[in-house]
């Protein structure tokens, strides 16, 4: 009976909360990358907007996402995910349409760093959200369809957004994609609870065999007193600073992909939709494949390293190749954006492996933190190199040695093949 129980709770909670988990990222991530496309479609024209000002506000975001990411965390982790996840899908919702009737570039500033404020606390919060849903056989392929949102959406508003700009501009285009988040908060609000002993749709043997596993997995972690000692151990300055220079490549990519492919010849914003949207299909299946694996094997080291080294290849295959091979180029920057999204579900399994989970939520936050520190020093560089070089090959250069970087890191940052002990086998099962 036990074991049916077991089987029954795993399902449930696959369909109930990964569902919905997925929709409220892809949300958020809707209203952060939409902005290159707006910058293609006419923005920086009609709000005369330079070049170094289109780089400042593309990267401003990760500005207000670094300073309010540790304490949305601490709050999500003492008192409710849910409800600040609630109010941030309305604030971010009313920002983002915000974008598109305003008139003045002073105005875009406040917005664009004000978007990354509300935003800040929604990955931490998430990730924190599914550590108390799922044990660590599950943890990379949970965080994995949560992240799934980033190039998912990518895909599909690459192409959306561009038909849009195309026929009503592109205020309408961010009036559009701003709305259903704030329609969304409130189906947040009424399928969502905080923890499994609050859950209507579980049993109460359900909930014990849950947080039985749960404590297990905590009773092989070395206790840690608070945030400040956490926030000093090796393993998580390491992982901040290997995140910082990931994220670096990745929103350098994401920020200025459309504007790369937008001058190549005989190019448009629809056929620049179209090829934007390509690099997200092979990351959809890098990641799946990756988070897979990594947790059949309980190794995060080895899906995460790889792949990071492989991006850094591929961007500097670019920069060899230079303008006058453009489809060559385009295919090794599809290859470039696959593998730097794949490892996201593994690396994120690391901390609540090794962290117990009295600070594991703030220690993921600093870590994120530091990822939009480097998402702001590559959206900013990447385009400032793209303006003042005239070219792409630099910011190629640049996006490479991140990577390079972030991958030797990652080599020394985690010891083990796995992030901690292998655990006793668990009677769970994923649909």
């Amino acid at each position: 009976m036990q074991a049916n129980s077991d089987i029954i709770l795993a399902k449930a909670r696959w369909y109930r909360l990964i569902p919905i988990a997925f929709i409220t990222y892809s949300l958020a991530y809707l209203d952060r990358a939409n902005f290159g496309f707006g910058a293609a479609g006419g923005m920086a024209e009609d709000l005369g907007i330079t070049p170094a000002m289109s780089s400042l506000l593309g990267s401003l975001f990760f500005l207000g996402y670094f300073f309010f990411q540790v304490p949305g965390a601490i709050y999500a982790e003492n008192r409710s995910a849910k409800k600040l996840i609630f109010w941030s899908l309305i604030l971010w919702g009313g920002l983002a349409m915000a974008t598109g009737i305003v008139s003045n570039i002073n105005a875009l500033i406040v917005i664009r760093f004000m978007l990354g404020v509300v935003e800040s606390a929604v990955m931490p919060a998430m990730l924190l959200f599914l550590s108390r849903w799922f044990t660590k056989s599950e943890r990379s392929r949970a965080n994995t369809f949560l992240i799934l949102g980033n190039p998912a959406t990518i895909l599909w508003m690459s192409v959306l957004s561009g038909y849009l700009i195309n026929a009503v501009g592109w205020r309408w285009m961010f009036i559009w994609e701003g709305l259903p988040a704030i329609i969304w908060a409130f189906f947040w609000w009424r399928l969502v609870q905080d923890k499994p002993q609050d859950a209507t749709w579980l049993t109460t043997p359900e909930k014990q065999a849950l947080e039985a596993k749960l404590q297990q997995e905590q009773q092989g972690i070395k206790p840690v007193k608070n945030y400040a000692e956490a926030f000093k151990s090796r393993i998580v300055i390491l992982l901040s600073l290997q995140y910082a220079l990931w994220s670096v490549g990745v929103y350098g990519f994401v920020m200025w992909l459309p504007s790369i492919l937008n001058a190549a010849p005989n190019m448009n914003i629809v056929k620049t939709g179209w090829l934007s949207a390509v690099p997200y299909v092979l990351a959809i299946i890098g990641m799946l494949s990756a988070s897979y694996f990594s947790d059949k094997t309980l190794n995060r080291k080895a899906f995460v390293w790889p792949f990071l080294l492989i991006g850094a290849v591929a961007f500097y295959g670019s920069y060899l190749l230079g303008a006058n091979n453009f489809w060559l180029s385009f295919v090794l920057l599809i290859i470039a954006g696959g593998a730097m999204y794949a490892p996201y579900g593994p690396f994120f399994a690391i901390i609540p492996e090794i962290l117990p989970k009295n600070v594991a939520g703030g220690a993921m936050a600093l870590i994120n933190s530091f990822g939009a520190l480097g998402s702001f020093v590559g959206a900013y560089i990447v385009g400032y190199l793209n303006g003042t070089t005239g070219g792409f090959g630099a910011s190629y250069i640049f996006m490479a040695g991140s990577l390079l970087l972030s991958a030797l890191i990652t080599l020394v940052a985690v010891k083990q093949p796995g992030a901690a002990a292998k655990p006793e086998p668990v009677k769970v099962s994923m649909p």
